[in-house]
């Protein structure tokens, strides 16, 4: 029967150079649906316990889902490894048409180990597949890579996943930028494929992606569009993509500035949609065939930055490239972003980064270290934020050293003092989202599989945007009643992502549209409650790889500043997540989850989800 899977994965070992095809395996399907489930089982099951990150041995997989390369909305890729960062399992999620261009020619995910003898570039097209030389583009950034390789090619269609500099460098929160400028951007996968000395994959397809009913499929894509279309946040995110939710985090009290010490930013206005509107946007844009166009196509026009052709500038990057350096340039935060971008390495870590090596400038931490002459690290120094991006991704001097290993290992070295306002949970730099505000969101972060992340669920639109749970209006500071909510985003979030949804999708698209879509596409029969479920299964089967790769229950916890520091302004002024309110919610969250009080998932938990280690209660 026709279905939307290719019903096979691309192994490519670049230690031996050997390229086979694998197939999908039924049982997989049903269990694990596609994307990050498939990512999770593969790599649990192929990975060895206590394989370097950097290593050989390590996997890096480019996994798509059923509904990937279907006219179903809203659909991206994902890439899967052990992260450099933080030591956990990574998922990371690209839009654009890199994902969509492997199912085209023929897989369901990518799956490259070993490392090669030099640089090189993977070429696939359709069947034919070849590991090439890349030395002339190793030192490229990553969007000349891209234009070399095509230029090679003679072929603009051509979609590709590059690395910069970073990534070569083997700074641990690199990227990957995916065609065209969509990033899997966080926990360093691109320190993984600068480790295989791997500078791009290319990817040509032929093929359509089939689905097993088609008239089911047409009604409920018509169903998901609807859907869409009667979003109030959809329409938002048309209008001015996430830009708009600067203004919104800056009169919650949740946009960070000067490194989470405060809360507001008095110019938070001159980052949002309104200054991008006015300095940047020239007309709206979208991945492919997505109908919500959240992305903007601009351009710097005016002063220093004049040329630079830019797209959004993303809440994330403009709240921790733009508030939390106290920067309000908005195309000065343009140009840091862009030049992020085409070095390889993740905005929302840099500036994270960036903004802890401010503070520890300011507190004499840094005096031991040489700055160029003209350059300083003060809050607001769009010179220094610009130094230390070249200085991490090139490694070029002991500060750029220091600070490229992220903030967890830099502030190890620089002391107790600094630990104490390095923002990062588990290693991953916090997104740029304060949470004295919301307890909720804390706990998510807490919890979270990749570490401090706020893509497993989004507690705030229930605790400060007022919308009720299960009918329920939740008070914003309290830590009570938490867990069962996050556990359950979380839950869902991990589910359709195995799809793999956008989550901007997910804000209008409902479940049982989503577990219609995939169930026309793959001729299974499935249920919102059985992607919930597989969610479940999922996140339960990551918390056991990081258990096993020695992620300490301990450090599901929040940066010391959220605990330590009462909250100086806004109107959660005065607020913080005390020790107590984290462990009661810790508590709560591990007894929900069906978790001993350490964190560990108890057998009976395992048995109803049958997780088995292996693959013999797939369900066939």
């Amino acid at each position: 029967m026709n279905n939307s899977y290719m019903n096979k994965f691309l192994f490519v070992d670049l230690t031996s150079g050997k390229v086979e095809t694998v197939p999908l395996e039924p049982g997989m399907q049903s269990w694990y649906i596609g994307g990050k489930g498939f990512g999770a089982r593969m790599l649990y099951d192929r990975l060895p316990a206590g394989t370097d990150p950097l290593g050989p041995g390590n996997i890096l997989m480019f996994m798509t889902g059923p509904l990937t390369g279907t006219i179903a909305p809203a659909m991206r890729g994902c890439a899967v490894t052990r992260s450099p960062l933080t030591g956990t399992f990574l998922d990371s999620y690209f839009g654009g048409s890199f994902s969509p261009e492997i199912k085209y020619a023929g897989y369901d995910g990518i799956v490259i180990s070993g490392r090669a003898r030099e640089p090189c570039w993977l070429w696939i097209d359709d069947d034919k597949i070849e590991i090439r030389s890349a030395r002339h583009l190793w030192g490229m950034d990553s969007l000349g890579a891209n234009h070399a390789i095509k230029e090679e090619l003679g072929d603009e269609t051509v979609k590709i996943a590059t690395i910069g500099q970073a990534g070569e460098n083997l700074v641990p929160f690199s990227l990957i930028c995916c065609e065209y400028n969509r990033q899997a951007g966080r926990g360093g996968a691109g320190a993984v494929m600068g480790s295989k000395r791997l500078k791009a994959v290319a990817v040509r397809g032929t093929r359509s992606v089939a689905v097993a009913h088609a008239g089911a499929f047409q009604s409920a894509h018509a169903r998901a569009l609807e859907e869409l279309d009667k979003s109030a946040e959809v329409e938002a995110l048309r209008v001015a993509g996430t830009a708009s939710a600067v203004e919104y985090a800056n009169e919650t009290g949740l946009l960070p500035h000067r490194n989470y010490r405060n809360g507001t930013f008095a110019r938070a206005s001159s980052l949002a949609d309104k200054g991008q509107k006015k300095h940047l946007w020239l007309g709206s844009s979208a991945c492919l065939g997505c109908p919500i166009r959240c992305s903007k196509m601009g351009a710097v026009r005016l002063g220093r930055y004049k040329g630079i052709v830019t797209d959004i500038v993303e809440y994330e990057s403009a709240a921790l490239m733009g508030s939390n350096l106290d920067i309000s340039d908005i195309r000065a935060v343009a140009h840091l972003v862009k030049l992020c971008d085409r070095l390889g390495m993740d905005s929302m870590s840099a500036g994270g980064i960036i903004g802890f090596a401010m503070e520890s400038f300011e507190k004499g931490l840094l005096k031991d270290f040489t700055l160029p002459d003209g350059v300083d690290l003060s809050f607001g120094s769009i010179a220094g934020a610009e130094y230390l991006i070249h200085a991490m991704a090139e490694k070029k001097d002991n500060l750029g050293r220091l600070m490229g290993q992220g903030v967890r290992e830099a502030s190890r070295i620089l002391g107790p003092e600094a630990a104490g306002f390095a923002m990062h949970t588990k290693g991953l730099e916090t997104p740029g989202w304060g949470v004295r505000g919301a307890s909720g969101m804390g706990l998510a972060y807490m919890t979270t599989d990749r570490g401090g992340c706020h893509q497993r669920g989004f507690p705030i639109t229930y605790e400060v945007g007022g919308l009720p749970w299960k009918g329920k209006v939740l008070d914003p500071i309290s830590p009570q009643g938490k867990a069962e909510m996050v556990v359950s985003l979380q839950n869902y979030s991990a589910g359709t992502d195995t799809l793999v949804k956008c989550d901007f999708g997910s804000f209008g698209i409902s479940a049982d549209t989503y577990a219609d879509l995939l169930s026309a596409a793959t001729g299974r029969d499935f249920t919102a409650e059985m992607i919930r479920e597989t969610g479940e299964r999922i996140w339960n089967l990551v918390r056991l790889f990081n258990l096993r790769e020695g992620i300490d229950p301990g450090q599901d916890t929040l940066p010391p500043r959220l605990v330590n520091e009462p909250l100086p302004d806004g109107p959660s002024k005065g607020c913080r997540i005390t020790p107590g309110d984290m462990i009661y919610m810790k508590q709560e969250y591990y007894k929900t989850r069906g978790w001993s009080d350490m964190g560990i998932p108890l057998q009976g938990t395992l048995e109803r989800l049958r997780i088995d280690y292996g693959k013999k209660n797939q369900r066939q």
